[in-house]
């Protein structure tokens, strides 16, 4: 049992430690990308709401995150917080 629980820590560092949800990755997204590029770069968001025509989608957790909003399917605003 002690086997499995170290075996499930090691597999959860290896997914943290391969995120695609980088400051490199970051600054490539550029004003007028479509979603799908978005999702390509930084992985699917974990979050996204539809108001009056606008998605506003969120990447991360309480620790960093990645915030973009698009119009018609491509990048309108975009920021950070505490990405590395």
């Amino acid at each position: 049992m002690h086997t499995r629980a170290l075996v499930a820590m090691a597999l959860l560092l290896a997914l943290l430690g391969c995120s695609r949800l980088t400051l490199e990755n970051y600054s490539r997204i550029e004003t007028g990308m479509a979603y799908e590029e978005v999702v390509r770069l930084i992985g699917k968001p974990q979050q996204c709401d539809d108001v009056m025509g606008m998605r506003n989608c969120r990447w991360g957790d309480g620790t960093r995150s990645v915030n973009v909003s698009f119009v018609g399917g491509k990048v309108l605003l975009f920021a950070s917080s505490n990405l590395q």
